[in-house]
């Protein structure tokens, strides 16, 4: 089965599919698949650009609404996980996953689905330390930090995710795994992207939550994007050939133990800011394993009458753009979608969103987007967050990344003509852990079997056994252009910015008349 693999979307997928038939022109045979790893930008009208968390300026239509609507359908079924620049409130009516079109499918918050004997999962967002232990409490009309926090990874979702047991072939997630950058070409990695180097060094960049579901899956292959380079842990590539079973039917399907966890996990969802911890083993809680035993998985086959089949279910629920007839003041409406309502019906579920409609009445936990067009603010007003070592999301100035302010999404990073580049080299090792916090498990590093033996590649740690390889490819990219490092402190401030040339600027290359000075 061949499958094709693509990093941050950005809306264009007339691009995408075009691409996709010049490689089945020049190559052996037709894609199967096509997997997209966030910034999927699943755009319907005016109003979800408005749910979508970047600047002003670079929000545009692009070309998704033509498949929402019908007017075309996509040529080789898509899976896809959310990024940090979607159309959050679309994405919100599908928190355990569906269609957004024909042929088009979300796997959710988190989610595991089946094509042709593959089992394929993934965790949609990226990681913020100070949002992680709270509750999915969003809703629309989202405020100028809640159009943020929405797509902050959860620890519900990861703690779900933790309760499989049954191997992983593919797992996608927008963030790369803390550390996956110690296991390829790093010195290669560093020339390409320079402003990468601290985080690096300290061993800081990326996700600890992804780092630690890496650990516990261990799938064949794990794909991410959001930092736009190409990077592989043992092996490059971009249209795979994996393994699947002849006679596994050719349609998307449920996976059963993930069905039988979502099931098991329900009475733990919560919608509201309070911080709180998944359940262990500390003797504080009645029950703190929620994997699948045989029993309830036959339970929830029982349910579905033995049909994993995904229902090819999907409904408009939102009116489509028209190019003829623009709304820019299009009502923000927190929807429930059809999809999520008969597939909790099912399951013995309660949809998330209709949690979040009685407490938003019974509370009035959601602000008031409308006439907050500035997504400018901070994300939280949390106190700086717990974790030593958090950079949440790229902590350096990612020139071909989308920020949301001009220069990044937080006030925790500027550029400065004085950054120290003299910071001297720190690789994780067994006895210099790195600190996650206690909401992480006691893994700091990859297994032994993700060092890349590479001239080019710094030597890696081998602190405990590991797996056979599991090859990890991180998004795409070009070169880009040099930037200064991170400042260390608030001893200088920097006497001026840099400009920026970001990529995917052909897309984002319309700007207001506003912005024109």
């Amino acid at each position: 089965m061949r499958v094709a693999v693509a990093g941050c979307c950005h809306g264009e997928l007339d691009k995408i599919y075009e691409t996709l038939a010049l490689a089945e022109r020049r190559g052996p045979g037709r894609i199967d698949l096509l997997l997209c790893c966030g910034d999927f930008q699943a755009v319907r009208n005016e109003a979800d650009l408005r749910c979508m968390a970047v600047p002003p300026k670079y929000r545009h239509m692009q070309t998704f609404y033509r498949y929402y609507s019908g007017e075309k359908k996509a040529p080789v079924l898509t899976i896809f996980i959310g990024g940090n620049h979607e159309a959050s409130n679309h994405l919100q009516e599908l928190p355990y996953g569906g269609w957004v079109a024909p042929n088009i499918y979300y796997l959710g918050l988190a989610g595991v689905v089946k094509y042709r004997g593959v089992r394929i999962g993934g965790i949609s967002g990226i990681f913020k330390s100070h949002d992680y232990r709270k509750g999915h409490f969003e809703c629309p009309p989202y405020n100028a930090a809640t159009v943020r926090s929405i797509y902050h990874v959860r620890n519900i979702e990861v703690y779900k995710l933790k309760q499989l047991k049954q191997p992983m072939d593919i797992f996608l997630s927008h963030d790369w795994p803390r550390s996956i950058y110690h296991y390829g070409n790093k010195k290669q990695l560093l020339k390409t992207k320079s402003f990468f180097r601290q985080e690096v060094e300290n061993n800081t960049l990326g996700s600890p939550a992804a780092s630690e579901l890496l650990e516990h899956l261990k799938p064949t292959y794990w794909f991410s994007a959001h930092l736009h380079v190409k990077f592989a842990a043992l092996m490059q590539h971009q249209v795979i050939e994996v393994e699947h079973d002849p006679s596994a039917p050719d349609y998307l399907e449920y996976d059963a133990e993930w069905l039988t966890v979502l099931r098991a996990t329900d009475d733990l969802i919560n919608v509201t800011e309070r911080l709180w911890n998944m359940p262990e083993n500390n003797g504080l809680h009645t029950r703190w394993d929620y994997s699948a035993t045989k029993e309830a998985i036959n339970e929830v086959l029982e349910k579905l009458n033995h049909d994993l089949k995904v229902p090819n279910n999907f409904s408009i629920t939102a009116a489509c753009y028209d190019p003829s007839k623009p709304q820019t003041q299009m009502q923000l409406v927190h929807r429930i979608s059809p999809q999520t309502t008969e597939f909790c019906a099912q399951l013995g579920i309660t949809d998330i969103n209709v949690r979040l409609q009685k407490a938003k009445e019974d509370q009035h936990l959601c602000g008031d987007y409308e006439g907050q067009d500035d997504t400018e603010g901070n994300d939280s007003g949390e106190d700086p967050s717990e974790y030593n070592t958090d950079t949440s999301a790229l902590s350096s100035i990612n020139p071909d990344e989308i920020m949301l302010d001009e220069e990044e999404e937080y006030d925790d990073s500027i550029v400065s003509a004085h950054s120290d580049t003299n910071t001297p080299s720190v690789e994780p090792s067994c006895d210099q852990a790195s600190d996650f916090s206690a909401s992480f498990s006691d893994i700091r590093i990859l297994p032994s079997s993700m060092t890349v033996s590479s001239d080019d590649t710094s030597g890696s740690p081998v602190c405990k056994e590991g797996n056979s390889g599991d090859p990890v490819d991180l998004g795409d990219g070009k070169d880009l252009t040099t930037v200064p490092l991170k400042r260390l402190s608030d001893e200088h401030e920097p006497e001026q910015r840099k400009k920026i040339k970001r990529r995917n600027q052909a897309i984002y290359a319309a700007v207001d008349d506003n912005d024109t000075a």
